[in-house]
């Protein structure tokens, strides 16, 4: 997912707002140009059709790529699959603003955290070779000759 936090901050935000269109919501979520593409024109076929069936959908996108894209803005919350078909909703709203304010509590709070025992799962060796000539100049200097100090 890509926010740019900067484009909906006040000022840039009331520009976008005037004029919002599906390229901008679709650049949020995918990064890659044909997916945004298919993801928007799945979107704006069930702005136009209010629900839509997967069966009618564009035809240009296969089935099962069209029920990947659906299930996807399902899950982001902008549509909902009740009964077959899918519909527009705004279930996404109220969760940002709630963590938008969850991040401006943690930010305030002056609460000491065991980050150890947070994720207490996660691994925290430094991670192995994964290749590479072994036994080369690079592995005492590191890369570009540059001296890198061993720990």
């Amino acid at each position: 997912m890509s926010i740019k936090y900067w484009e909906f901050e006040d000022a840039p935000f009331k520009n976008k707002v005037k004029n919002p269109n599906i390229r901008e919501i679709a650049k949020i979520f995918f990064d890659n140009e044909t997916e945004a593409y298919r993801f928007a024109l799945l979107l704006t076929e069930v702005k136009k059709r209010g629900k839509m069936h997967l069966k009618e959908a564009p035809k240009e996108i296969p089935i099962a790529t069209s029920k990947r894209y659906l299930d996807k803005a399902v899950e982001f919350g902008l549509l909902k699959h009740e009964q077959g078909a899918f519909e527009l909703t705004n279930r996404y709203t109220r969760p940002l603003n709630n963590i938008a304010s969850y991040i401006s509590e943690w930010m305030k709070s002056d609460k000491e955290e065991d980050i150890e025992t947070e994720f207490a799962t996660a691994r925290r060796e430094k991670q192995g070779r994964r290749g590479g000539r072994k036994g080369s100049d690079e592995d005492k200097d590191g890369p570009g000759g540059i001296f890198m100090p061993s720990e």
